[in-house]
């Protein structure tokens, strides 16, 4: 297998050039969706290489439970060299493993948690929103069969009648895209591979700016929204554990499932972003060439992991079947 098989671990810096030039210069859905699928496929491929140093260092380990064919000589002249990073990825896929589970156990537990808030407190329904009478401003969508947006007292006060439709625009536009499976899938891949974190952030706040651009479509006026983005994260800092923007969340209250917990910094981006024109829907040809470089580059290092993992794969299938005759 060589070196190359290693190449899949380090391959996700290849991806980080483009996690925020695509905030920049494609549209917001654009931006998810290729993020998403770039940082998936480099954390499979990052997974897939500990696995395989996995089962190498383990076939080199005496009384190991594979066939014991496999700690043959012939596998060890083979892969001369990996045994002890074989040994050291055991521990490596144990964390990324565990990791993994913890976070799909929180992201189930807090889905959980906010419908049994909103199942047992008093609230005024009116189709798929529902109004908590609240102190405290906080708006999130709770992702579900049906989704639901909920809204504090709170907040609706905190905004007119306009600015509270671009809201709830923005908390069903989280519903309908599904948006929360696009965070977990670049959460777990960020678990995967820590190289891979700025692409979470990149994809949570391209989320939010989805969400944006479907409320400015909804109630026609990309002012109002931005306005709206504003003001929620400016009340929204009375809650010592509030998440800017629409998701915001009172501490007393679960923590919000479909949109990122970003600081401040992304609000600012996010109004100026609704100031200006419609993004272009386009993805290619990007509008700018540092973008359009950025993306060759994810493309050439996600295309490079894949084929290193596959060609890893295919020569420890190879060996151990040299090793293991049927």
């Amino acid at each position: 297998m060589g070196v190359f098989v290693c190449l899949p671990l380090v391959l996700p810096l290849t991806a980080l050039p483009v996690a925020r030039l695509a905030e920049q210069h494609l549209h917001p859905r654009s931006a998810t969706l290729l993020l998403t699928v770039v940082g998936t496929l480099l954390a499979l491929c990052s997974t897939l290489c500990l696995a395989l140093l996995m089962v190498v260092g383990t076939a080199q380990l005496p009384g190991n439970p594979l066939p014991d064919s496999w700690s043959d000589p012939e596998v060890r002249e083979a892969v001369p060299y990996e045994v002890k990073a074989g040994i050291v990825a055991i521990g490596a896929l144990a964390a990324v493993l565990g990791a993994c589970g913890w976070t799909v156990y929180r992201h189930v537990r807090l889905r959980v948690r906010a419908g049994r808030a909103l199942s047992a407190a008093p609230s005024v329904a009116a189709g798929d929103v529902a109004v908590l009478p609240d102190p405290e401003p906080y708006a999130y969508a709770l992702p579900g069969n049906p989704g639901r947006v909920v809204v504090s007292t709170a907040m609706t006060e905190c905004l007119d009648a306009r600015e509270r439709g671009a809201l709830i625009a923005h908390e069903r536009a989280h519903l309908a895209a599904r948006h929360h499976r696009y965070l977990l899938a670049v959460q777990l891949a960020a678990r995967a591979n820590p190289f891979l974190l700025p692409l979470r952030t990149a994809v949570a706040f391209s989320t939010e700016r989805w969400a944006d651009e479907e409320a400015a479509r909804a109630v026609g006026d990309r002012r109002v929204v931005a306005v709206a983005v504003g003001k929620a994260a400016l009340f929204s800092h009375r809650a010592p554990d509030a998440s800017v923007g629409f998701a915001a969340f009172a501490a007393s209250a679960p923590a919000p499932v479909s949109a990122s917990a970003s600081a401040a910094g992304p609000v600012p981006r996010r109004v100026a972003a609704l100031l200006a024109p419609v993004p272009p829907a386009r993805l290619w040809p990007p509008s700018s060439a540092h973008a359009a470089l950025a993306a060759l580059v994810a493309t050439a290092g996600t295309t490079g992991s894949a084929l290193s993992s596959l060609n890893a794969t295919v020569t420890l299938v190879q060996i151990l079947h040299a090793a293991t005759p049927l």
